[in-house]
This record gives C-alpha cells, structure tokens and sequence, in this order.
C-alpha cells in the first residue's frame, strides 16, 4: 500500500508517522506537521453545555487517574487454594478424630461378644453402652462440623475467584466465540465437588492403613486379606480411570458446544421465531447434546461396572473374612468377638476406596474445572500491572493494522495507517465488507490486531490500564444492546458511583435529553435486555448517550443512524457538533450522506485497504471526479454510499 501522504498531498494523510509509519510526539514534528486548528484564537468555540468536573473524561486535565489497585487473578486463584488446604486441614482434623471413634462399634461388639456375655455384668455392660453411645454422638457432630466447613468453604471460593473468573472471561473472550463465560460453570463444578461425598472417601482414605493395622493386629492372616482386597481395588480404580476418562471429556466437549449454541438460540430468540427457526435451532442443540449423552453413556456405563465389581470384591472380603476368622476361632486363635469387630473395621477400611471409584468422574471433572479456571486466571492479559497515564487528549494513531481473523487466511485489514489530531472528526465510508466495521472495534480495542497497533496519545491501547481507558473511550456498536435496567443506568454504564450531573451532561450532548424527558418515568424508566419497550431508534439514541458518557477523548460510532428517522439525524448531527466542542476526537462509520457535512474528514475503504483519505471536500472533490470520469451505469439511488464512485459531494 503507497504512502497516503504522497498520494494525497492536499490530505492530511497519515500525519506525524512519516516512512516508518510510526507515531511521532509533537515536539520533534515538523512545523507542517503539527496539528492544525481553524480557529485563530487557539480555542474551538464552547458549548453551552457546561463541562462536568468530575467525569471520567479527559480533555487537557493533567490530573491521573486514581489507581484502583492491580488485577492479580493469579494471586486471587493463590489466596484461593489456600484458603481451600486451611480448611482442609481443620477438616483433617476432625476426619481424625471421627475415623477413630468409628471403632467404637467394633470395640464394642468386641466386648460384648468376649466379656459382657461371659460375666453376664449388667454394670460392665451399662458402662459401655453409655461409652459407645457419647462416642457416636460426638462421631456424628465432628462429621457435621467437617461437612460445614467444606460448605463455607465452597462459598468462600465462589465469592473469591467469581469476579476475577467473570473478568477474565470478558478480556480473554476478544479471542474467541465467548466459550470462556462457561468457567464460571466450572466454579459451580468445583463448589459442587468441595461438598460431595467424594472428596470426603478421599479424605478418609488416608486412614485406610490405620484400620489395616488394627485388622492385622487381630490376626496376620485378616490383615492379608484385606490388604490384598486394597490392592484390588486399587487396580480397579486405575483400570476405571483409563477407560472412562476419554469419553467423559468428549461428553464435556459436546455439552460445551451445546450450551454455546443454546445461549445463542437465547440471544437470537426473535429471529429464530421470525423466521420460523425453531426446528433447526433445536436439531443443532440435540445433536451436540445427543453427542454428549452418548458419551456420558458409555462412560458411565464402565463406571457403573467398574463400581459394581469394587461393591462385589468388598462383600466377598467381608465373607472372606467372616469365613477365615470362623476357623482361625475354632482352631482357637482368635475369639469370636475379634472376627465381628475385624469384619466390620475392614468394611470401613474398604468404604472409602468404593467411595472413591464411584465418584471418581466426579474428580475427573472437578479437575479439569479448576484446569481450566487456572489457565483463564494465571494467562489472563489484565494480570499485568498498567501506568496510570494523566487523562488522554485525543490524538489517534493508527499504525500498519493489519487484521486475520484467527482460524483463516482473509486479510480483513490491509497495513491501515493514519492519524487524528485531538478534536478531529472522521466519516468511514466504503462498501460492505470493506473493513469499516472492524477497523471500528479495533479502534476501541474490543477486536485485537493480527499486526500494528492503535495508539491513544501515543501509548497502544494494549498498554492502556483497562479502565483508565474504557473511561476515556465511547463506541456505538453496530448491533446496540443494552443491559436490563433503567435508562439511567444504561447511560452510567451501570457504573454505581456515576453522578446525576455525569448522566445529564451525557444526555444533553447526545441530545437526547429530550426524549428521555417525553417518557412517563423519565430516565427511570425500565429497559429489558432486548431493549423493550424502545424503538429501535431509540435505543441507537439512549446507546449513543451511553458512548457520550465521561465525555471521553475517543468516540468511534458505527452505523449511528441506521435506525434513525429525520428527527434523529437532525440530533445526531446536533450530538456531533457538541462533540466537536468538546475537543472529542470521533470517528463516524456509516453509509448515508447526511453525516459527512458533520465530520473534519473522509476516508474511503476498499477490500481492507484505505483508497482515500483527507480532508472532506478533498475527499469528496475527488468521488465527484471519480464519478464524472466512470461512465454512467443503470439509475440506482444515491442515499446511501456502499458504492462511493455514484455519489456526488454531499452538502458542507
């Protein structure tokens, strides 16, 4: 792509960037260089509408930002997992103690059985009765105790790791489809698993080899038996792991897929219902989920089996040791109180193993959820520490853009270059597909550069702290959403420490203010998350007081008007004068004429690449050229520019 400053030279081209394409600071540019302004007392003229002082914008206020502390998930997912092994220390401790009053009952059976019966002592047994009674008493209020911890545990992660999940879902999803909202369901997942039966088999586990003690205590030949039950079961759950790992993460992959498409369908209700969609929606839905469930299926078809043989190994041992200790008692090796209480201490040894097998995709999935929640947090951009800078001017810079979108080899945008001096407004115009669109979003960074880089007062808007600059930016999208709540709050961007004064002087500079007034409840009045009961325009309109609010340095509006009627161009162009006033540096994309005689300058976009750019009558003194010199095809009509080459100049 030429130079456009060569191309152009009565434009104002790619101002301060020279051969390199690379931004210059105004001290060191040329005097030609400088940027320019038409007015010759050194000042634009000022609007009545009275500047807040306390807004999130900038203008020439040298003031910084306040600093609201650094975003270090990686630490916050840290302070997490130990909050997790404090408390599961306590709980260790109270596992410790109910595992031991477990053996009352076998203790107990055992005096009974060799004692109490043989000395027929109504006192002896009355005695440990009592004993037993307080010891399982107290075993079921540690077991309460632990089980409550676990709880306020997994609440205490969900209030610590929710908002930074949230947060690094909304940057990491300008790389992807927005799959990354679906780990906050993994948090659910990890709550889920911190009070389930399973981790406590896994807890208890670790006593396992104290109660194989005890059993061999009794007899060597009880303690082998279930030690090599314990290997067998050990064997089991490895076996069980290898076979229905694959398939549970193929289930997690397709049930990912189809909430994705679900919370699409969601999104896009009125046209699935428009268009009469609704059984082809459903059938993309239930071929993912029937996916899904057929690999849940299966694997939990072998978990079951591989459960079932675990249950079936442990009976057998309880009957083999019944049946062994029955005639180690008759060749009078051991009592028959010794054989109950061995019997039941190793069906308690075992539990915990069985427990652990059938819950093992529940570990399996637990896993992978934290996994996942690790990777977001850890690899998250907003983790790196930003300079507050003072409140940028305006000054945009485009440097060599150049944009794939990932997962293809179409080059959207072509090495894009240009510049903007603070309080220059810009109109981008060209056909559809061209680029304009996402030349938009990258100019806010909602959509990150394959190359180059979108500098605000120099600094790359990657180097920007986030908030810092979402205070100084405004953006229109082409497709306006707004968020349930009252038009109040959709203009303060839901932000709760947003003054009366910052949402009135947004309002006013989107002239928008009046309409708000003309509703019942005003700037109280309640809006869905599809915008009811707005018109179509006038969302475009209470969306664009939203850009307008701060009074940011940046506004880039897409398609502004496309939803507007007379009424509403009429205030847009008023919203752009004010905007202008303000020293706001706006970039306009759009289609119709009627804007260009509000903006400083014109670029023409064509497969990605700039085909012109410079000031308004330059730009549109060359269509009118174009168009004289390109022989006159078939009438169409001239109220919009997709094809630049058939319009004349708008009117100044």
């Amino acid at each position: 792509m030429k130079d456009y400053g060569t191309e152009n030279p009565g434009g104002t081209g790619p101002t301060g960037q020279g051969a390199t394409g690379k931004a210059r600071d105004f001290s060191n540019a040329a005097p030609h260089q400088m940027p320019q302004n038409p007015h010759p007392s050194g000042q634009r003229p000022k609007s009545p509408i009275r500047r807040s002082q306390s807004g999130g914008g900038g203008g020439n206020d040298s003031r910084f930002h306040k600093r609201l502390g650094p975003n270090d998930f990686s630490k916050g997912l840290e302070l997490g997992l130990q909050a997790i092994r404090q408390n599961i220390l306590l709980v260790m401790v109270f596992t410790c103690a109910t595992n031991l009053l477990i053996l009352a009952i076998p203790l107990y059976l055992f005096q009974i059985s060799d004692r109490v019966l043989t000395s027929r002592s109504m006192d002896t047994l009355v005695m440990l009765t009592t004993l037993i009674v307080g010891a399982v008493l107290l075993q079921a209020v540690l077991d309460a105790v632990r089980r409550f911890i676990l709880m306020r545990t997994a609440v205490e992660i969900a209030a610590q790791l929710g908002n930074p999940i949230l947060s690094a879902a909304a940057r990491a999803s300008l790389h992807s489809n927005g799959r990354e909202y679906q780990t906050l369901g993994d948090l659910q997942q990890l709550r889920s698993f911190l009070v389930s039966g399973t981790l406590l088999s896994f807890l208890d586990i670790p006593f396992t080899p104290f109660f194989l003690l005890a059993i061999y205590l009794v007899h060597p030949h009880l303690g082998l038996i279930v030690m090599a039950t314990a290997l067998v079961l050990f064997v089991i759950a490895l076996i069980n792991q290898k076979i229905t790992s694959r398939s549970f993460a193929e289930a997690n992959q397709h049930q990912s897929r189809a909430n994705l498409h679900l919370d699409s369908m969601s999104r896009n209700s009125q046209i699935i219902n428009a268009l009469a969609m609704i059984p082809e929606a459903v059938s993309i839905w239930g071929q993912d989920t029937a996916r899904s469930l057929k690999s849940q299926v299966k694997a939990q078809d072998r978990n079951i089996i591989t459960a079932s043989c675990s249950r079936a190994v442990r009976l057998l041992t309880q009957i083999g040791m019944l049946g062994w200790g029955a005639s180690l008692a008759i060749n009078g090796e051991i009592t028959g109180g010794m054989v109950i209480a061995a019997s039941i201490i190793a069906g308690r040894a075992l539990a915990p193993v069985e427990g652990a097998i059938e819950g093992w995709n529940h570990f399996l999935l637990s896993r992978a959820a934290y996994g996942r929640i690790a990777t977001l947090l850890r690899s998250s951009p907003l983790n790196r520490d930003r300079l507050i800078l003072p409140h940028p001017e305006g000054r945009l810079d485009v440097e060599r853009l150049l944009f794939v979108p990932p997962g293809t080899k179409r080059v959207v945008l072509n090495g894009l270059s240009f510049t903007l001096s603070p309080g220059d407004s810009l109109a981008i115009i060209g056909n559809s597909g061209a680029g304009k669109t996402t030349l938009g979003k990258m100019l806010v960074g909602s959509v990150l550069p394959t190359s180059g880089a979108v500098r605000l007062d120099l600094m790359d808007l990657r180097n920007w702290d986030q908030r810092q600059l979402g205070s100084n930016v405004g953006y229109l999208p082409q497709d306006v959403q707004l968020f349930p709540g009252t038009i109040k709050q959709n203009i303060a961007r839901m932000r709760e420490d947003a003054t009366d004064e910052q949402i009135h002087t947004a309002a006013v500079l989107a002239d928008v203010h009046e309409m708000i007034a003309s509703f019942p409840e005003g700037y109280e009045t309640m809006v869905a998350a599809d915008g009811t009961p707005l018109s179509g325009g006038q969302k475009q309109r209470i969306a664009l007081a939203r850009a307008f609010f701060g009074e940011p340095r940046l506004v880039v509006l897409d398609e502004p008007n496309s939803n507007l009627d007379a009424a509403g161009d009429m205030a847009l162009a008023r919203a752009l004068t004010h905007a202008k006033s303000h020293d706001m540096t706006v970039v306009v994309v759009t289609q119709k004429p009627s804007l260009l005689g509000s903006v400083d300058k014109i670029m023409l976009m064509a497969d990605g690449n700039i085909a012109m750019f410079g000031q308004r009558q330059q730009v549109l003194a060359q269509l009118e050229q174009r168009r004289r010199s390109t022989p006159a095809p078939a009438p169409q009509s001239n109220q919009n520019l997709q094809n630049p080459n058939l319009n004349g100049p708008a009117p100044a």
